[in-house]
């Protein structure tokens, strides 16, 4: 066998493990939940963040979320998670569910809303969904206080 052939092959070993892994994926989580954790959305840390938050999981799965508020609404949200897939399609899924609502709406979101617009999660990963939204609340009650101490006025 020659170096020439090495790369076909590798190419096609590759392909059928990238197969098999999609195969898995999608008897587990639906295409939400597979979209979400392949191609994660609003990813790290804000340097500029308003509050920031976090919640430990019992997985020992970690979540951060960083917000930043803007006129009463939820302008920016981003997180990071050390957790699986299902963790991270949650938290990119909750940073665009509360951009752009006040923040009242985006505190009113509970997890079975956030497992509910990803078309489900296996009952396993029903937490990941709580851990998202609590780090969220943990980081909006953050910029609250800070805006409190600062200034003596609610955000």
């Amino acid at each position: 066998m020659s170096d020439k052939d090495s790369p076909p092959e590798l190419d096609r070993l590759v392909e059928n493990i990238v197969m098999a892994m999609e195969a898995e994926d999608s008897k587990t989580y639906t295409k939400e939940v597979i979209s979400e954790f392949r191609d994660p959305a609003n990813v790290g840390p804000m340097d500029d963040a308003d509050g920031s938050g976090v919640a430990d999981g019992l997985c020992m799965d970690a979540m951060h979320m960083w917000v930043k508020i803007d006129g009463g609404n939820v302008s920016q949200c981003t997180f990071f998670t050390d957790g699986c897939g299902a963790t991270i399609a949650c938290g990119s899924r909750l940073t665009k569910l509360v951009t752009g609502r006040t923040i009242e709406e985006a505190m009113a979101i509970e997890p079975e809303d956030l497992t509910k617009s990803l078309g489900g999660l296996p009952e396993e990963h029903i937490h990941c969904a709580s851990l998202s939204v609590i780090a969220f609340r943990n980081a909006v009650r953050d910029a609250k206080c800070r805006v409190q101490a600062n200034t003596g006025a609610r955000p």
